[in-house]
Order: structure tokens, then sequence, then C-alpha cells
């Protein structure tokens, strides 16, 4: 055994020994100390959490009231068009609204979409046995998919997104196969677009470099397409076998009144 020069024994095993000791000199020992250590530092955790919680309510009440705001404009825009438009704070609300539009027993066609998906759109239309819902999904062949397509154009609803949507009112799309900006521009009785405000841009110009930067990338990524944005991240505008941006559509108005409706959902939805 060792004496240190503060007095401390040093021996084997020795810090647990010389700490009970130490413990065992302090005012109701280890236990009430370390409790009341813990009790104090609680306080200030949950202060901490509390004050985050506030901020972060606070801040997510700020962005409702912007997407609210913003939405009023998009509107306005989307009115003067002849667009019909509308703002819903939630996804499930939105589903509500898009099921009524929808004729007795129609027949609906709609276009590839993340947004239709996390929606829950897609299941609540496959799960009405009053919809004849024209699925590409069903196709055993390359040649069924493209007549599925075809039908789309005389179906009496069509559901879609949009890539983007200017903040006065204009649809950027851009296509692949081109089946679905050609059910946007003529064919079904009527449109419907679901879109998140995370698709709103000040610009066409800047709409265009969305759907190429921010929202074509990982869709060829889902979709397994070989092309230089899959591997890389970023648009290097090519024209490679897989590239999925072969048109894009500009829809400044509507040349149906009412036919094209714009439902903007408060939520980040899609690419």
């Amino acid at each position: 055994t060792l004496i240190m020069p503060n007095g401390i024994k040093e021996m084997p095993g020795g810090y647990n020994l010389n700490h009970a000791e130490w413990h065992k000199g302090m005012p109701g020992g280890y236990n009430l100390n370390h409790a009341e250590w813990h009790k104090g530092n609680a306080r200030k955790h949950n202060l901490v959490l509390l004050k985050l919680s506030i901020m972060e309510v606070h801040t997510m009440d700020i962005l409702k009231t912007h997407y609210e705001k913003l939405a009023a404009t998009v509107i306005s825009g989307l009115n003067k068009r002849q667009m019909d438009g509308y703002y819903l704070k939630t996804a499930k609300e939105a589903v509500e609204l898009a099921l009524t539009f929808l004729p007795d027993h129609p027949t609906v066609g709609f276009g590839g979409s993340m947004t239709l998906v996390q929606t829950g759109l897609l299941d609540a239309l496959k799960a009405d046995p009053s919809v004849k819902l024209l699925d590409r999904e069903t196709a055993q062949t390359a040649a069924e998919k493209e007549e599925i397509y075809r039908r789309h154009l005389l179906a009496d609803t069509y559901f879609m997104s949009s890539n983007a949507i200017t903040t006065d009112g204009e649809l950027i799309n851009i296509d692949g196969f081109g089946n679905r900006v050609a059910a946007l521009i003529f064919g079904p009785k009527e449109v419907v677009i679901l879109a998140g405000m995370n698709k709103i841009v000040p610009s066409v110009e800047e709409g265009v470099n969305r759907v190429r930067n921010t929202a074509t990338p990982p869709n060829c990524m889902r979709l397994n397409k070989q092309t230089p944005c899959a591997s890389t991240g970023i648009c290097s505008c090519c024209l490679s076998a897989g590239c999925i941006c072969n048109q894009i559509v500009v829809t400044r108005r509507s040349g149906q009144k009412g036919r094209i409706k714009v439902l903007l959902i408060g939520e980040h939805l899609g690419f």
C-alpha cells in the first residue's frame, strides 16, 4: 500500500475503495448528493427541451402561415389562367377533396407520381369498387401498357402531380414517355393535380431547373435508369437512352375553364 502526498491510500483496485471512503465523509453520503445532482440536471434538461419544443412549434406555425399566404398567391395565378386552385393543410384533406371530383362509376387514369402514393390517393382509388382504374401496373406486356396509356386519354378523371408550379400559376412538367403531359394537355374530361408546397418556384426557368436537378435524379434512381444524373445526382442535359427529360411542357393557361384542378398541400411531398 502506498501513501500519496495528499494522504490518499493508493491500493490495488484503489479508486473504488478511496472513492467510497470519500463519499462516506460527505453529508448524507453519495446517494443523496448524486441524486440531488441528477435532479438539478434533469430540471435543466427538461427546461432546454421545453424551450426547443416551443421554438419548434413556433417555427411550424410560421411555416404553415407562409404556406397559406403563398398558396393564396399561387391560386390567384391559377384562377386567372382558367385553372381551379385549392389549398389543403394536409394530404388527408387533399385526398378527401380529390375524390369528390369523381363522377358516378368513373373511369380513372393517373400518371406516375410519388405524391399520389404518399398521400394515399392511389390506395383510395384501388379500394373503391365503383372506380374503373386504368392501372398500367396490371399490364403484362409493353404493348398492353401502351394501350392503357392511350385509354387514359378517354378517362373521366386523370390524376397526377406537377413537377413544379410557379407563384404566378404556371405548371412545369418534364416527361419521359409523354403519356402524362399528353393527358394534361388533352383527353381526360378533367385533370386533378396534387402537389406539395415544396413544388412552388418563382419562375418557369427556376421550375425547369428544379425538375432537372431536384426531381429527375432521384426519379431516375427510383426507376433504375442508367443516366448520368442517376450516378452524379445532377443534370448533365443528357441524350442517353434512359433519359426521362424528353418533353418539357409549360401550361400557361387551360383552354377549357376549370378542366384542370390544382390541389396545393401544406406538406413536403414527392421529389
